[in-house]
């Protein structure tokens, strides 16, 4: 049975340690894929920085804008933060994703590399379901104007630089104050990142159909500043009062050295990510496995 997807971009993990397997482990897992793929009927492309970095050129490679308008579905094979990075791209063409885990975590890339023609066969068939996730949309605005804006499909983090002080921030929710908080930092999180910087400082899990925001201080001065959880239609806003070297960080991308003043608004972005899982994906399961749940039981 040939697959419903017909033109399949893929996406590699090519930013690889030396002792991690390397280059050409990668560059084997991605040809291998590109392989299977074409015997089930697929016309295969490579991302341009995928093919350009790993050396794979005898598939067609296309950049971002080209996939997104003419490919109808991707594979991004490597960790969690490969996927945050291609969904952040793929979210404004509604282009929907598999992941194939070649990482340690795997919460986004749920697919083992190790049993992914067994499992992406049936998907390719049209044997799965649909998930979208929530994007953050993040500006930094200096005297009136956006200086910096960015998508967030994780979190949009203000902090503290490493031998500084603590951070004085103001923070309003719809225009309304809400406390000026003197603390390490402040984590805005999406459920697809309540996984992530957020469950590190007490943040609570979110489920990814919730439509909500985490707002979680990170070791702040007063213990009574806990985390929140906000509807996702709010606007937040986030002003530095006081403190040297704070940066923004929005997702694994950075602005380092805000000045006093600056306000980094936050909002729900108009773009999501929509993932493809396996038939029969439990959210729940993954959390049990990677959360290393009843472990001994």
């Amino acid at each position: 049975m040939r697959s419903k997807f017909r033109h399949v971009a893929l996406f590699g993990k090519y930013h690889t340690t030396a002792h991690g397997g390397g280059l050409e482990s990668s560059r084997r897992v991605l040809d291998d894929v590109a392989q299977f793929l074409t015997r089930q009927g697929c016309d295969v492309v490579l991302d341009k920085e995928t093919a350009l970095h790993t050396g794979l050129n005898q598939y067609p490679m296309l950049d971002m804008a080209e996939i997104g308008k003419q490919c109808d579905l991707g594979l991004v094979i490597g960790g969690d933060g490969t996927m945050l990075g291609i969904g952040r791209q793929m979210a404004r063409y509604a282009l929907p994703l598999i992941g194939i885990n070649q990482g340690r975590l795997g919460f986004i890339t749920d697919i083992p590399i190790q049993s992914y023609q067994d499992v992406l066969q049936p998907m390719l068939q049209g044997n799965y379901q649909t998930e979208d996730r929530s994007l953050l949309q993040a500006h930094v605005v200096r005297d009136q104007r956006s200086v910096f804006s960015a998508l967030a499909m994780n979190d949009v983090v203000v902090n503290r630089g490493g031998t500084s002080g603590m951070v004085e921030l103001r923070v309003e929710v719809d225009g309304r104050f809400v406390a000026t908080q003197r603390a390490d930092g402040l984590i805005i999180a999406t459920p697809t990142g309540s996984t992530a910087y957020s469950l590190s400082v007490g943040g609570p899990l979110m489920h990814p159909s919730i439509g909500g925001w985490v707002m979680a201080p990170i070791a702040p001065h007063t213990l009574s500043n806990r985390p929140i959880v906000l509807p996702e239609s709010s606007e937040i806003s986030i002003e530095i009062v006081a403190g040297r070297y704070v940066s923004a960080n929005f997702d694994m991308q950075s602005l380092a050295e805000l000045m006093l003043g600056d306000r980094i608004t936050v909002q729900r972005s108009e773009h999501k990510v929509r993932f493809l899982h396996p038939a029969g994906w439990n959210y729940f399961d993954t959390l049990r496995k990677k959360m290393h749940w009843n472990e001994g039981v």
